[in-house]
């Protein structure tokens, strides 16, 4: 358990009477197990003020204070955070590629998740900024770029419907790059407006509209709640209106129901920054530095562990060829380039 106790050493001597190194010994001195020991234990929810007593099996066991545990665990998070900085993307081929931000302890932390072919999810990276802006968006973007991804080849985008997220996202991907706003969280703004008691009745016309399989009925009963919140709450109509398009790329790319329910949302990705929240929950004072980007990170790992394939997985091939219909032929992108 990490745990560091007294052990009696052998003296052992050459003929000359020089003293020989003992390679069993010398392993005792090793950190690396008690680092990464400190790490999943934290990972599980033990805190650093109880590690030891939670840990302790003899009595003559040192180097479990709090602040030991917290050296190590530091240690650990920054070696596991550059790891997946770090990772490699070249030989990844992912049919979507999901980011989402959320606010954590006064900071906004922007994460990026890939689904791979074979409906594998995989965390990407992150990043840490006051606000959700385009420059912190394009940093990550941009890394992602210098890891290896291919951001030319067809894939699909799926945002939380943020400004900043959609500019970055065209920067890097092209204006024709297929974008899907969440519909969650298209449902969840558009509700904000409203009073508790409209709003049972407009999430259940919301729902109805995106349970729709054909985009130009989904799109008709869109619009016609868009034109009685206009009676109702001009505010909640606007905000309805507003990249309502994008929130129906799914419907509109023909993807396969079950497939078309997983990636018309950031719910996989949000289900990742729930498990950092559960693992983060005993941190009780926050400090500048590296320190969020390091739990989050961890968390990130942590729930990156727990992932399945995603739903409708089987039907990926289907979403590759419709991608491919979208991408421009070299004349087409020849005709574009002497335009500009």
């Amino acid at each position: 358990m990490g745990q560091k106790v007294p052990v009696e050493r052998p003296r052992v001597r050459t003929t000359e009477d020089r003293e020989v190194r003992l390679g069993s010994y010398e392993m005792f001195h090793r950190g690396e197990p008690l680092t990464e020991t400190v790490w999943e234990k934290l990972m599980l929810g033990l805190s650093t003020r109880k590690y030891g007593e939670a840990v302790r099996q003899f009595t003559e066991a040192y180097g479990l204070e709090k602040s030991t545990v917290s050296e190590h665990f530091i240690e650990a998070s920054r070696s596991k955070l550059k790891e997946l900085m770090e990772r490699r993307l070249e030989k990844k081929k992912f049919c979507a590629l999901l980011i989402d931000a959320t606010p954590f302890e006064g900071q906004h932390m922007i994460a990026a998740m890939g689904i791979g072919q074979d409906g594998s999810k995989m965390i990407l990276g992150s990043r840490q900024g006051a606000t959700e802006n385009a420059t912190v968006v394009g940093e990550l973007l941009g890394d992602l770029m210098n890891r290896g991804m291919d951001f030319s080849a067809p894939r699909l985008y799926v945002l939380d419907g943020g400004k900043a997220l959609h500019a970055a996202v065209k920067k890097y991907a092209g204006e024709a790059a297929p974008i899907q706003c969440c519909q969650v969280h298209k449902r969840r703004n558009v509700l904000d407006h409203l009073t508790d008691e409209d709003k049972p009745l407009v999430a259940r016309k919301l729902n109805a509209a995106y349970a729709l399989e054909d985009y130009a009925a989904a799109k008709q009963a869109l619009d016609e709640l868009h034109q009685e919140l206009m009676h109702l709450n001009p505010s909640a109509a606007r905000s309805l209106a507003e990249g309502l398009e994008e929130t129906l790329t799914v419907h509109r790319l023909h993807i396969p129901q079950q497939l078309r329910l997983t990636l018309a949302s950031t719910n996989v990705i949000e289900s990742a920054f729930a498990i950092v929240e559960r693992v983060c929950c005993n941190v009780k004072r926050w400090h500048g530095g590296d320190q969020r980007e390091r739990w989050v990170g961890s968390g990130l790992l942590v729930a990156e562990k727990q992932f399945r394939r995603v739903k409708g997985h089987k039907q990926i091939p289907v979403l590759f060829r419709v991608l491919e219909s979208l991408k421009p032929s070299k004349k087409e992108v020849a005709t574009r380039r002497k335009a500009s």
